[in-house]
């Protein structure tokens, strides 16, 4: 059962192709969401990563479970369209077992605290019921018009 397509899920998340990493939403509650990744062959990152033995690479594991975490802050917010929801920390990441195309990945995240404009959830990612990853990530909204810091030389 699809809660929110990924036409809902553009309509709320600022990400796009190739860096999307959540294809549907199947439980939303206000605590906790759950979103699916459909791991396919054709993903850029498996070009290089490893030619002879795709792994869908830790980091955006741990990137598609902050983006489903994403959808549950800004999904009830009216004015989500004038914010980003930014990765600030990333605590306890674990990798269990590879994700290799042809996998369906699972992300439940729940919320462990949330203010007005910070969240910190934690997540476990599996694929037909076992455990792939699991992870701590906070998140902070900033305004779209804010200019992102410069980078430190």
């Amino acid at each position: 059962m699809t809660i929110l397509d990924i036409n809902e899920i553009r309509a709320i998340l600022p990400h796009r192709y190739p860096f999307l990493l959540v294809d549907r939403i199947v439980e939303l509650e206000p605590d906790r969401i759950v979103g699916i990744k459909n791991v396919t062959h054709n993903e850029p990152f498996f070009t290089g990563h490893f030619p002879d033995f795709p792994v869908m690479p830790g980091v955006l594991i741990v990137e598609a479970m902050a983006q489903t975490a994403g959808v549950l802050v800004l999904k009830s917010m009216e004015d989500r369209h004038t914010k980003l929801v930014l990765l600030v920390a990333i605590e306890n990441a674990r990798f269990r077992r590879p994700v290799v195309p042809g996998d369906t990945l699972r992300m439940e995240m729940k919320v462990l605290k949330r203010k007005a404009s910070v969240a910190k959830m934690a997540g476990v990612a599996t694929v037909d019921g076992l455990v792939v990853a699991e992870a701590e990530v906070m998140c902070k909204l900033a305004d779209k018009e804010a200019k992102p810091p410069a980078e430190v030389a």
